[in-house]
């Protein structure tokens, strides 16, 4: 195999992994960061068991289909070289057609898109054999391609958006079309793992038909194209697409023969016992020549050989077993939760609401981590929740620059949340964590919103009249309907999370926003209690905006009623005019007359025209706010391990 430490080291930095959670992805960031530390691994939520000892620093949760991520990760890390192996759609379980273009062609447009306004080396992007369809016997690259599923459209779109880009735009990419990869850290699923699997123990797994053929390439040769196609990067590459395969075709009989002989498994093997994939084919094979021509490439690990090291990374697992490294199997277990906990003056509730939120998930046996949003709480909160994080790794701590509210505090938790659902606490604890268990109950019965829904409040009865009236009001007003006495304590799925982080307003109101974006919601009745410590940081004041900000955000019933108060007034004042001159013919006496009269009417316009006035100016104000463009939030420190880390500019995540 070709030496590729002068290649890595004559790569352009620093360098970005998409889709480095995913098999190839893992591989060529292990193999690149073995020799520098400027590659970063690009993740949609959270490193998984691929890149397990992966340094914090080196991974970027961002959601490649979220522009506004993408464009604060390209501004924030000025990469000079891409991998682009983030795709959907290879698994025969990834049916979601729609996720599978947004992923594999959208995605990738808005990220070349924005990298061609930087100073770049290398994008090398991860296509597919699949690109071929049909026409799947030793085709040249420029050969007819005819797709046969929504994959192979999808990954043909993006070979000919790259061929347009580099060859009208002159962008630096490539297009490299992989076949069979195998190897270490594979999706144990799949065919290779399953079936050394099997054949460590002297079996063979069920099989499709023996006549299916694949051009199988070891995960090392893949990774080395992928370095060897940004170093040798020039103008006559630009656009290109080169097939990656070793040019031989192996029939899935051939492959058990081989694997039966390295093994010296004794069973028969059970052809046709598992049934093919739509894609599968008799003819699926490449000519690799013009991987050799362009940049030197070939593939140089035989089949045995590559079994062989598939094989000693399956041993390695030892007892834990090759199940927990599939996606299928993965899809049965317990979703995962992040808690998002927005903090002002709750030095004291803080080491409470953490004990409580850790019993209750400890109690649900699920995967979770806590983040405590330190909205520049005035207190020791920042201490403590260093202090907790140090003993404790699912919790992560953020502190903002200034007080921006509880909404942001929100917000800027749900940016850095990795889990499958998101759960929205006041770190007051009235919010009762416990009640966390029956909203998972919920979602697991296929709700992707369950909001708290406040039956009695323990405070004085006329506060609590006139919250119930505010709710009330608002959902008489409101042009969405929005759940009477719902707080923001929630638990809200991750699509519907990813979808509210889309919103661009920066005046939020979450609890009508989370409304706005429909899906299926339901309610949990708890009665709310008072604060456990101090007093409340809300005000007459206070409240009174909170009202406001709701109505003017999802209403535009007082515009309505404005237009409604014009007309009838204007239609009032022609019946008084009419009226004032019948009187003065008929009864000259009775007639109004004089200064007061018009005082009167010069008042009550006035007070109308001023109310309308303040009313139109409210909303003036809030598209005031919109349109300005400052950032939603500051953060100014993020928490983690016992360690207070400075921010120094915005984060990935950062609006």
């Amino acid at each position: 195999m070709t030496d590729l430490k002068p290649h890595i080291h004559a790569l352009h930095g620093p360098i970005l992994i998409t889709g480095a959670s995913g098999f190839i992805g893992a591989n060529l960031f292990h193999t690149i960061s073995a020799e520098r530390n400027d590659v970063y691994a690009v993740v949609q939520r959270e490193r998984n068991w691929r890149l397990r000892n992966v340094p914090d620093d080196q991974i970027i949760a961002a959601d490649l289909n979220d522009q506004n991520i993408l464009k604060n990760m390209i501004r924030i890390v000025q990469p000079r070289t891409v991998f682009h192996c983030a795709a959907y759609g290879a698994y025969s379980f990834e049916q979601d057609v729609q996720l599978i273009y947004e992923t594999n062609f959208t995605a990738m447009v808005r990220l070349v898109e924005l990298l061609a306004d930087v100073r770049f080396a290398a994008f090398v992007h991860a296509g597919s054999s699949s690109e071929y369809g049909s026409n799947s016997a030793a085709p040249l690259e420029e050969a007819v391609r005819a797709p046969n599923s929504h994959y192979s459209v999808s990954k043909g779109c993006c070979a000919e958006f790259l061929r347009y880009s580099g060859k009208h735009k002159g962008f630096p990419a490539v297009n490299l079309r992989l076949y069979s990869v195998y190897g270490p850290l594979e999706d144990t699923s799949r065919l290779m793992p399953n079936l050394v699997q099997s054949a460590l123990k002297g079996q063979l797994p069920p099989l499709v038909s023996p006549a299916v053929s694949r051009d199988f390439v070891y995960v090392d040769d893949a990774c080395a194209a992928f370095i060897m196609a940004a170093t040798r990067m020039n103008p006559a590459l630009f656009g290109e697409s080169i097939n990656i395969g070793s040019g031989q075709k192996t029939q899935i009989a051939d492959l058990v023969g081989i694997v039966r002989k390295e093994f010296g498994v004794s069973a028969q093997p059970n052809f046709n016992t598992m049934q093919n994939r739509a894609w599968d084919l008799e003819e699926w094979y490449s000519n690799p020549g013009k991987a050799e021509a362009l940049i030197g490439w070939r593939a140089t690990t035989s089949l045995e050989k590559g079994l062989r090291h598939l094989a000693n990374w399956i041993e390695s697992l030892g007892s834990i077993g090759i199940s927990d490294y599939s996606k299928i199997s993965r899809q049965g277990k317990r979703r995962s939760i992040s808690a998002v906990i927005a903090c002002y003056k709750d030095e004291q509730a803080i080491p409470i609401m953490h004990r409580r939120l850790t019993d209750t998930f400890r109690k649900l046996q699920i995967d979770y981590e806590i983040i405590f949003v330190n909205d520049c709480s005035p207190d020791a909160s920042a201490d403590i929740i260093r202090d907790i994080s140090a003993s404790d790794s699912h919790v992560l701590g953020i502190s903002h620059s200034r007080n921006f509210g509880s909404q942001m505090a929100f917000r800027s938790g749900m940016e850095m949340t990795t889990k499958d659902a998101v759960v929205l606490l006041d770190g007051d604890l009235q919010d009762p964590p416990e009640l966390i268990e029956q909203f998972y109950a919920l979602w697991e019965d296929g709700y992707d919103v369950v909001f708290g829904r406040r039956v009695k409040r323990e405070m004085p009865r006329i506060l609590e009249f006139l919250y119930k009236a505010f709710y009330r009001v608002l959902a008489a007003f409101s042009y969405i309907k929005i759940p009477l006495d719902a707080g923001d304590f929630s638990l809200i799925d991750r699509r519907v999370v990813r979808w509210i982080l889309t919103s661009g307003e920066r005046d939020v109101f979450i609890r009508g926003l989370r409304a706005y974006m429909g899906f299926r919601q339901t309610g949990v009745d708890y009665i709310r209690p008072d604060r456990m410590f101090g007093v409340t940081t809300n005000s007459l004041t206070k409240n009174l905006d909170w009202a406001k900000r709701g109505i003017l955000s999802y209403s535009n019933v007082p515009l309505t009623l404005l237009a409604v108060a014009g007309a009838g007034l204007f239609a009032l004042s022609l019946l008084w005019v009419a009226a004032t001159i019948i009187l003065r013919f008929l009864y000259p006496d009775i007639a109004p007359r004089g200064v007061t009269t018009l005082l009167i009417s010069i008042l009550f316009f006035g007070s109308i025209n001023l109310m309308a006035i303040g009313i139109v100016g409210e909303y003036v104000g809030k598209i005031m706010l919109e349109v300005k463009g400052r950032p939603r939030l500051i953060r100014s420190a993020i928490i983690r391990h016992g360690n207070i880390t400075d921010i120094n500019g915005p984060l990935p995540h950062d609006p």
